[in-house]
């Protein structure tokens, strides 16, 4: 896909496979090194906001597969050619994209959709003001697609049943004692998290510490038994994802959702069974301080195959509902 660059430029055109007539274009640059290494321009039309659209990948504490250091984006993962470390910066007109690691390549192949260059906003068709106003304000917001599988399940596990905080917490612990420093030059908070493999590895009585259950950690484990079966799904459509990955005992719609909406880009990976997304919905499109999953889904009946977008919009965008109760309370399992 990416023409050898080694003593002159080359330019690809790609055209997406669901976005008819868009075209995003990729311009290796620069000499070969010896450590493989290379770089791309990825031309992106419209507005286009770098941080705000691979946010949602990596975490949002000080060690991570994405950080931001710089002034620029780094994320680090796994190929099949071995690691890579890739580094983003905003450019007029797109990305400019810089790679070092054995996998370089490989990730530059996948770094269009991890940049969003691959979705398509302007096919969501406001419905409502606030939708209309939120897709105005957040313009430059698109869905990331990274097509793959297993670096989303051990992070969207640890977050079932818990707050983000707690789950948060406890993912920068596991990647402080089994992550692996990304190939060089890349940040010092940058770093792998561990591999399937390595999480067959991982006894029960190693998380415990970082406050992860036996529930969640025999789930992780059970999913990295058949990681090889589940990395298939990244490569299925999105429904069949879903259910692909739902064999595993402990996934369900709330999980796989979160999965295919970053592997796949799924701009309708409605999430169902969330504690606050229900309300946070039904007070931005109803006016509704309380909502079950079944009136969030009504609401956004109209913005079918668009639906998870519009969640994210209005979490990005719009205040809680106001509260009648004290925060949730941060469970303590190592304590235990």
């Amino acid at each position: 896909m990416l023409v050898d660059g080694t003593e002159t430029e080359g330019v690809v055109h790609v055209p997406t496979r669901e976005i008819t007539g868009q075209w995003f274009r990729l311009r290796r640059v620069g000499p070969t090194r010896p450590w493989p290494e290379a770089s791309v321009h990825i031309d992106i039309d419209g507005p286009f906001d770098l941080a705000r659209t691979t946010r949602p990948v990596g975490g949002k504490g000080v060690l991570g597969s994405v950080v931001r250091a710089d002034g620029s984006v780094w994320r680090a993962e796994r190929t099949a050619a071995g690691p890579a470390t890739v580094r983003l910066t905003a450019v007029a007109a797109g990305v400019r994209a810089d790679a070092w690691g054995p996998g370089a390549d490989l990730a530059l192949e996948r770094t269009p959709g991890f940049v969003g260059a691959l979705d398509d906003p302007g096919r969501l068709v406001p419905r409502d003001r606030i939708v209309r106003d939120l897709a105005r304000r957040f313009a430059g917001q698109r869905l990331t697609r990274t097509a793959t599988v297993w670096e989303h399940l051990p992070p969207t596990i640890l977050g079932q049943k818990v707050p983000t905080v707690a789950a948060e917490r406890a993912w920068q612990k596991i990647l402080r004692r089994f992550g692996q420093r990304a190939p060089s030059p890349a940040p010092q908070t940058l770093v792998l998290p561990p591999t399937a493999q390595r999480w067959c590895e991982i006894g029960y009585f190693e998380l415990h510490p970082f406050g992860v259950e036996r529930k969640r950690a025999d789930i992780i484990a059970a999913a990295a038994r058949l990681a090889d079966r589940l990395e298939e799904a990244a490569a299925m459509d999105p429904e069949a994802a879903r259910r692909r990955l739902s064999t595993v005992a402990g996934i369900g719609p709330w999980t796989a959702a979160f999965v295919t909406q970053l592997c796949h880009g799924d701009p309708d990976a409605v999430i169902v069974g969330d504690y606050n997304l229900p309300h946070s919905v039904a007070w931005a499109l109803a006016g509704e301080r309380r909502a079950t999953d079944q009136r969030m889904l009504e609401l956004l009946e109209p913005y079918r195959g668009q639906r998870a977008r519009v969640q994210l919009l209005i979490k990005l965008g719009t205040p809680h509902p106001p509260r009648r109760g004290p925060h949730l309370a941060l469970p303590d399992f190592a304590g235990r």
